[in-house]
């Protein structure tokens, strides 16, 4: 597995520690970024939630997010990104919280301007973590979402301000795009 693009192409990024991960595959990291486009990254700060490797934080901070919190609740994991993120130069411009997302959403302080978000696919619902993100000052007021899951779950089309805009489908993989609509 390796960065896509930015100024860490091509470096190796390290494998799940534990058995039954499912990174985020190139073809798919390499879409979500060109849907979202080089403004909606450069100089942005970003929540990477059930990062796994880190691989779509350590993609963002590649193509220049500023900042990048990474959030997942394996430790094995958490020493992965960690790994990941010294191997590729990139460690400076992020933090790994060790604690699940519930948790991260309650106790870290945004607002992000991108939450990105790849979670286990046995994980079936998403809503109370959508909501939360849609009903909150987690995400700026026209911040956005992106969300990988299987494609044998349905998200809504709106979480509290979010607002579905794009739905692709890779194989098995379904990835969502949201915008916040806040009026501040």
């Amino acid at each position: 597995m390796r960065v896509v693009g930015g100024i860490a192409r091509g470096r190796k990024l390290a494998p799940p520690a534990i058995g039954g991960a499912r990174p985020t595959s190139a073809l798919v990291r390499g879409a979500i970024f060109n849907v979202l486009g080089f403004e909606n990254v450069e100089g942005r700060r970003i929540i990477d939630l059930y990062a796994g490797v880190g691989s779509l934080g350590v993609e963002g901070i590649s193509r220049g997010a500023h900042w990048v919190d990474f959030v997942e609740k394996d430790p094995k994991q958490c020493a992965v990104i960690r790994a990941n993120l010294k191997s590729t130069g990139l460690a400076g411009r992020s933090r790994v919280y060790c604690m699940t997302a519930e948790r991260a959403l309650e106790v870290l302080e945004g607002p992000y301007n991108l939450v990105l978000m790849d979670p286990p696919y046995k994980m079936k619902d998403l809503s109370s973590v959508l909501t939360v993100i849609g009903e909150t000052k987690m995400l700026e007021a026209d911040g956005m979402v992106v969300v990988g899951h299987s494609k044998h779950s349905d998200l809504s089309d709106t979480y509290g301000s979010l607002l579905r805009f794009d739905s692709r489908r890779y194989g098995d993989s379904m990835v969502e795009f949201y915008q916040g609509t806040k009026i501040v």
